[in-house]
């Protein structure tokens, strides 16, 4: 199974297949490792990776405690545009993704800028059709990860807001 993950602010991939998983942040090499995952109670895991053992508590919607440390983390499964779009509704960073492959005609904002609800982002052009891409909620540009005359494709992070 595949995954797009935000981990406060920065975007990753993760696969996890079996008991094995890769992780790859935008711009890192990949990491592979095999990994247990132990229910040990409401919302909290045990996670054991190469002897390592991880303590990871679910905190609130998009809120992550792992061995202590709290982390804002959004998953999204690419092939599944509802998943993306109930997240909108998570406080922390949010990932404005790609719906279909395309071409990015304007990006309307810059890092730093603050947005409105619904406030127009980027245009990406698909099929013939130019669409406009809004901010999910309020907030800041944390980060603009495409240009004008990019290509892109489903499921690629155009930009974060916080």
């Amino acid at each position: 199974m595949k995954y797009e993950i935000l981990i406060d602010g920065k975007t990753a991939a993760l696969s996890v297949a079996g008991e094995r998983f890769e992780y790859q942040r935008e711009g890192g090499a990949p990491i592979e490792r095999e990994y247990s995952a132990t229910p040990a109670g409401d919302g909290t895991w045990s996670i054991l990776i190469d002897g390592r053992s991880y303590a990871v508590v679910t905190l609130s919607t998009g809120e992550v405690s792992v061995n202590g440390r709290v982390f804002h983390v959004g998953v999204f499964d690419p092939r599944e545009l509802r998943g993306r779009r109930s997240a909108a509704n998570n406080s922390g960073p949010q990932a404005v993704i790609a719906p279909m492959p395309g071409r990015v005609i304007r990006v309307l904002v810059e890092p730093g800028q603050e947005v409105a609800a619904d406030e127009g982002l980027i245009v990406v052009e698909a099929m013939k059709m130019q669409n406009e891409m809004k901010a999910p909620r309020a907030g800041r540009v944390a980060a603009v990860k495409t240009a004008a005359g990019a290509t892109v494709s489903a499921g690629d992070v155009l930009l974060v807001i916080e």
